[in-house]
């Protein structure tokens, strides 16, 4: 009742086979699938490739991690969703590229935190927010403004996130809260009067917040923190003697 090759527990089964190794070989057909996944830990190597073709993901899939990565290649339009999830967080990036369109959206985040960022701009209209969101937080800077209008608060509050204070103006008007909060903590101080009747009260208070700490003289629109100079300090020095 400890280890049996004919169980249907996989504990013992893997007993089995940790005991007697040089059986893996014969077993790799055996009916139970259970049986064929776990012999594959032990199989001599030459043996796993027809195994790819398993009417079982989890036999492909044992099979495949012990095979040289190029035979995961032929994983990656796998009929299984958790297949072809392993196979995009293992694959070298640059071999991702066919992956993006996936029909399942956790391959596609996968996919989206693996590949070089300069490749993500054709997953900014991915279907689903968080492929989007991570796209978001991966994109090249310049690529950005694709993302400016996105449908989803979250995704916006990440482009945000990454933008610089002098871009966030654009988001002054932003239907989320959370985006304007984010923007009037970090737009450049001359822009925040243009937040300062904001609907929401956290947002109009981080405005007066701000405002009260940069609380320096406007002219255009612009903070400029004034300073004497080097004469009028002379000068006062002068007069107090």
């Amino acid at each position: 009742m400890h280890a049996c090759v004919h169980d249907r527990y996989a504990r013992r089964i893997h007993r089995f086979f940790d005991r007697n190794q040089e059986l893996s070989n014969g077993y790799l057909a055996h009916p139970y699938f259970e049986v064929r996944a776990i012999s594959t830990k032990w199989a001599d190597i030459f043996h796993l490739p027809a195994l790819l073709d398993d009417p079982d993901e989890t036999v492909r899939w044992n099979a495949a991690k012990r095979l040289p990565p190029r035979y995961l290649l032929n994983l990656r339009n796998d009929p299984h969703r958790e297949v072809r999830i392993r196979v995009a967080s293992m694959l070298d990036p640059a071999e991702l590229y066919s992956m993006k369109g996936d029909e399942d959206y956790c391959v596609r985040l996968a996919v989206a935190r693996r590949i070089p960022a300069s490749e993500l701009t054709s997953m900014t209209a991915d279907e689903e927010p968080e492929v989007r969101r991570v796209v978001a937080t991966r994109i090249d800077h310049d690529a950005l403004w694709r993302m400016l209008d996105d449908k989803d608060a979250r995704v916006r509050l990440v482009v945000a996130q990454r933008l610089t204070p002098v871009e966030l103006i654009g988001f002054r008007n932003d239907p989320d809260w959370r985006v304007r909060y984010e923007a009037a903590s970090r737009m450049v101080p001359g822009m925040l009067a243009a937040m300062i009747d904001d609907p929401d009260e956290a947002v109009r208070e981080r405005v007066l917040q701000r405002m009260q700490t940069h609380a320096t003289p406007e002219i255009g629109g612009n903070v400029v923190a004034f300073k004497a100079s080097a004469k009028s300090e002379r000068t006062r020095e002068e007069a107090s003697r």
